[in-house]
């Protein structure tokens, strides 16, 4: 998938994966982390996501990256922030209070960038990905990140050939192999979302499992 996709998505307003209040999952799951109170939290493919603005609002910072300018402008404007903007290497970093969103490709983040991030929440990244961008997205973050690093990891699972993504359907098994060598994987919440997702019934789905993982890089 080539960034024009995406970022045609974001001019269209195709955006069925954004969520318009603060994800549930991690709310419930996020304390049981442990993480201390300004840790910094590697959020990628971030989009315009809530979920940033409560991480800041629990004491933590946020490194979002998102590639589409469009999506990180309409966050600031949306919550009524006026970031800073800087230049940093091939990536535009705009930033207010405890948040900076990293306007560029997340596979050109280097360790450096991210080498005081103790913490990784990804509720729409990895299921974002076609396999073969999966398997280098998990190698990416295993070459970013540090050992003792904490996450929060979710997951859709569905029968593939009954829709084409994205969305796209990441099984548990696939979840093993991509990370499991590397991270400590517990899961700590399944959900049959189905009767909640009307266009994947209308598309034919007939089985939708949310999938919520605890990591810790070894």
């Amino acid at each position: 998938m080539e960034p024009k996709f995406w970022q045609e998505r974001w001019a269209r307003n195709q955006i069925g994966f954004h969520l318009p209040d603060v994800n549930p999952y991690l709310q419930r799951h996020w304390p049981k982390l442990v993480l201390p109170v300004g840790a910094k939290v590697l959020v990628p493919l971030c989009g315009k996501s809530l979920d940033m603005i409560w991480l800041e609002s629990h004491g933590y910072r946020v490194m979002g990256v998102e590639l589409s300018e469009q999506a990180v402008e309409a966050f600031f404007n949306e919550q009524s922030l006026t970031p800073h903007i800087r230049q940093q290497g091939a990536f535009k970093v705009y930033a207010s209070g405890l948040i900076e969103v990293w306007c560029g490709d997340f596979f050109a983040v280097d360790a450096e960038a991210v080498s005081d991030c103790t913490a990784l929440y990804d509720r729409a990244a990895l299921i974002a990905l076609p396999p073969l961008m999966r398997a280098q997205y998990a190698e990416h973050l295993n070459t970013l990140l540090r050992p003792g690093c904490k996450g929060l990891l979710i997951t859709l699972d569905y029968d593939q050939t009954q829709k084409a993504g994205p969305p796209f359907a990441v099984t548990d098994e696939e979840v093993r192999v991509l990370l499991g060598l590397r991270w400590s994987l517990t899961v700590l919440e399944e959900q049959d979302i189905l009767g909640e997702s009307w266009k994947f019934v209308q598309d034919g789905v007939t089985r939708l499992e949310e999938r919520v993982y605890q990591l810790t890089l070894r």
